[in-house]
């Protein structure tokens, strides 16, 4: 079921990149290796999932305190010291106002690790899944979650720093976010300049998935409409 649901996300979206799916979860599951190096963000770890399964305790996540306290780790204390360091850099340099570090979301579920990898491959039940979206595919995902819709009550979820609030908004709320990245998730993924990040939980995935399958179908309706009537004008 897994892998087809990502081929249909791959060749709906034309995709570059694997889906990636994560865990929350205490233990790593059996069969599934410990990351056994560090990294130098929590997002990091978003990359390194699409090519295979691993399970990274909480500690493979604090060298970024902010993430660690965004995926809803419990912080020793030198990390913690870290964050508010970290915080009133942000605050002082005018990245964030001074009354946004209370609101920043963080995943709310207890748990000491996350296990990263494949969507097509993942062997435990997913929490979400992670795409990495231009601004076209970007459009066809609100298109699939029908937040863009006139009659729609659910508004477009589109965020944007920290990159990573997107994963606890997403899990909370149970609709599919898209967040424009920041200038910490493009420096550690190294993720092209164009592309932004998408989250869809887990639960919502398979509604998600057939929305998507409609959308396409749609849009290239539309793409052939829009085309004709394009060669029908003479260029100027």
């Amino acid at each position: 079921m897994l892998e087809q649901i990502s081929n249909h996300l791959r060749t709906g979206l034309d995709l570059q990149d694997e889906p990636v799916a994560l865990a929350f979860t205490d233990i790593a599951p059996p069969g599934v290796k410990v990351l056994d190096h560090e990294v130098p963000s929590a997002c990091t770890l978003w990359r390194l999932g699409a090519d295979e399964t691993f399970y990274a305790p909480a500690s493979s996540h604090y060298n970024c305190s902010v993430g660690a306290m965004t995926m809803g780790f419990e912080l020793p204390e030198s990390v913690s010291s870290d964050l508010t360091e970290t915080v009133t850099l942000m605050s002082g340099a005018g990245y964030l106002d001074p009354g946004e570090p209370p609101n920043i979301p963080v995943v709310s579920e207890p748990h000491q690790g996350i296990v990263y990898g494949p969507l097509a491959t993942f062997p435990v039940e997913a929490d979400l899944v992670l795409l990495w979206l231009s601004p076209k595919q970007a459009m066809l995902v609100a298109e699939a979650t029908g937040s863009v819709k006139w009659t729609s009550d659910t508004p477009t979820q589109v965020y944007g720093r920290p990159a990573c609030t997107a994963l606890p908004l997403a899990l909370k709320g149970g609709h599919p976010t898209v967040s424009f990245g920041c200038a910490g998730m493009r420096t550690f993924t190294a993720v092209s300049d164009d592309r932004l990040l998408g989250v869809i939980p887990a639960a919502d995935l398979e509604r998600f998935t057939q929305a998507l399958i409609e959308t396409v179908s749609v849009n290239q309706t539309m793409c052939a409409v829009y085309e004709d009537r394009k060669a029908s004008v003479p260029a100027g």
